[in-house]
């Protein structure tokens, strides 16, 4: 039997070893932006073109390499920082298994330049998957230049896998801006098809630098974190409760430098959170970890961006103190909070002396009166003030505070003053006996102002009146979508938005969709927008407002469900701009509502799944009488 078991040949285990590696563009832009950080590089330069589907380059002023290491550089586990096994426990910088530029050597055509501080001239290498074309010698600056052209050129089917360009970008914008992080006192810079879109100083702060990332907008709402242990210290920002997102994507979590994902540490800090934020919001937040590399181990996933810590227990409770430490320094934990006290009726009602105390400081005393001869001028004939003995009723459970008839007035003797009026006459019936008038008249009327409930033949419907909106709007977006027929109506005073570069690529990528809706958007300089036109058919009184709004749900949505970008245009909208609970309605409204609810083409669900309405047909009802 002959042998079938053979060793793959370099260039083809190089291709497998960047299936692992080089996922798409940001990948490999993270990878050599790392390796020019490890370089010791104060400014690095990056220059994008076609969201790095046909160019990234990446020029630092590092240390730069000899001809021998640059050659060396290309091979497979090459690497400068690991000699014995128990140097992977002791790891304090980025690239360490030396398959990163292999990898991307495989499937690109790579240029090095590189020269170091020592040397008058540098070294020019040229690669084609995996295979030397040109090393020369060439005279170039201090440091490394690497040219990555024309990512996956030998691999078509990775490369028919990758994203419109906007969605790359928007990846390789997140890796700039993990690394720009890590390193506040590095200076970086981003251009994108020879437009700047970062410009970061050296020698900044950590506030300064985030500033920089994500705007002025930050400015007011960072929380400075700091807490110091034996075997952990925790610094950096977080923000302001109020500022918090429906969306992840603005956490940040930094071990010894190196940007991780952890759910366990996310956990730690948005418990830190909890009673000052609803559940489904998310802080921001870029926190760093100094930890003893002996007490981690971060090759655990082939992206380093996960981490084990040998106790996850201690690291979650250092967290968590810190954040809630520096939220109550900064005096954004409430200090004092009566719903929380369950006593408190309790005691005042019981403490006779403060009772009695009350009652003393509001009632009118005669030499007052005689002070202020002026007060008898507005003073009706008949006019007696009430006291205020009872009021601690206002606190027992749940009850209603009746005033209909004079409860307080009446424990003190007074005499009770009654008007009458057409809302509480008794109607006769037809039969000669009285009945009480009903709250609400007409086919529809409202119940807590979330409900509308309507007569039917059989019955009684209790419609959701934001479900049943939300269904309506929907139905309404998606037909608009399909057909690009939106209406819009212009804004006599245009609002401009700032945003990041990450959402003003999602902007520019979701453009055509938000046309057909009826939003008129333009650029408006660098990161920013200008809505000159929201949609016709939706109420409008703060267009900004509206938009960012519209934004952040996009975003919740495309974490959370698989949607394309139409539906999860159209399901957004719809919810952000439906009626919300809490809405009153007049019956022509609520008429509208109903009407327009059953046009729908599934009128039973609304978007989360959830009935829009019940009925209750007659037999139920008489059910409930029936002995």
């Amino acid at each position: 039997m002959s042998d079938i078991i053979q060793l793959l040949p370099d260039a083809i285990a190089n291709q497998i070893a960047a299936g692992e590696v080089v996922q798409r563009p940001a990948s490999a832009l993270k990878e050599l932006m790392e390796n020019a950080i490890d370089a010791g590089a104060t400014q690095v330069q990056v220059l994008v073109k076609e969201a790095g589907k046909v160019l990234i380059q990446v020029i630092d002023n590092g240390n730069g390499m000899s001809m021998t290491d640059a050659r060396m550089s290309f091979e497979r586990h090459a690497t400068s920082k690991i000699r014995t096994s128990e140097d992977l426990f002791a790891i304090r910088t980025f690239g360490f298994r030396g398959e990163a530029l292999a990898s991307i050597a495989a499937v690109a055509q790579v240029e090095m330049k590189t020269r170091p501080k020592t040397e008058e001239l540098g070294t020019l290498i040229q690669i084609e998957g995996s295979e030397v074309k040109k090393q020369e010698a060439v005279s170039c600056m201090e440091g490394t230049q690497i040219t990555i052209k024309n990512l996956f050129f030998n691999v078509p089917a990775r490369r028919n896998f990758l994203k419109s360009n906007p969605v790359e970008m928007r990846h390789m914008v997140e890796e700039f801006q993990r690394v720009a992080l890590a390193y506040p006192h590095v200076g970086f810079s981003l251009s994108q098809n020879d437009m700047e879109l970062f410009n970061l100083p050296e020698g900044g702060k950590l506030s300064q630098r985030i500033i920089g990332l994500f705007g002025k907008s930050y400015q007011g709402q960072l929380v400075a974190c700091k807490e110091e242990t034996p075997h952990l210290h925790v610094r950096g920002y977080i923000g302001k409760p109020e500022h918090a997102k429906k969306t992840r994507g603005e956490q940040y979590f930094f071990v010894n430098n190196r940007f991780i994902k952890s759910n366990y540490l996310h956990h730690a800090v948005a418990n830190a959170f909890e009673g000052l934020m609803a559940p489904d919001m998310h802080p921001f937040y870029v926190l760093f970890l100094e930890i003893d590399p002996t007490h981690i181990d971060i090759n655990v996933h082939p992206t380093k961006t996960e981490i084990k810590f040998d106790d996850e227990r201690t690291v979650y409770a250092v967290v968590r103190s810190a954040v809630k430490q520096a939220l109550g320094a900064h005096n954004v934990v409430p200090t004092l909070d009566f719903s929380m006290d369950v006593n408190f009726a309790e005691n005042w009602k019981n403490d006779t002396h403060k009772k009695s105390q009350v009652q003393w400081e509001n009632e009118l005393i005669p030499e007052d009166l005689n002070k202020e001869s002026s007060y008898k001028t507005f003073q009706s004939p008949g006019f007696k003030k009430q006291s205020v003995t009872g009021w601690e009723k206002l606190f027992e459970g749940n009850k209603p505070f009746e005033t209909q008839e004079g409860t307080i007035a009446s424990q003190e003797g007074h005499d009770i003053m009654t008007f009458t009026s057409k809302a509480s006459e008794e109607i006769p019936s037809p039969d000669g006996e009285v009945e009480q008038p009903l709250e609400k008249t007409g086919v529809t009327f409202q119940i807590e102002l979330n409900y509308i409930v309507a007569q039917i033949s059989a019955g009684l419907m209790i419609i959701d009146q934001q479900s049943a909106h939300e269904r309506i709007l929907y139905e309404r977006f998606t037909k608009q979508l399909l057909q690009a027929s939106g209406a819009s109506q212009q804004c006599l005073f245009p609002p401009h938005i700032q945003l990041s570069a990450a959402d003003f690529s999602l902007v520019m990528d979701i453009r055509e969709e938000l046309h057909s809706l009826g939003f008129v958007v333009s650029e408006f300089g660098k990161d920013t927008i200008l809505i000159q036109g929201v949609p016709a058919d939706v109420q409008v009184t703060n267009e900004k407002a509206l938009f960012e709004g519209l934004l952040e749900q996009f975003k919740h949505f495309k974490s959370e469900l698989s949607l394309d970008k139409r539906e999860n245009l159209a399901r957004s909208l719809a919810r952000k701009s439906a009626l919300k609970k809490g809405t009153k309605l007049d019956a022509s409204e609520m008429e509208a509502v109903v009407a327009q609810l059953f046009s729908c083409q599934n009128p039973n669900y609304g978007l989360s799944g959830n009935k829009t309405f019940i009925k209750l047909d007659l037999q139920k009802i008489h059910a409930f009488f029936t002995r």
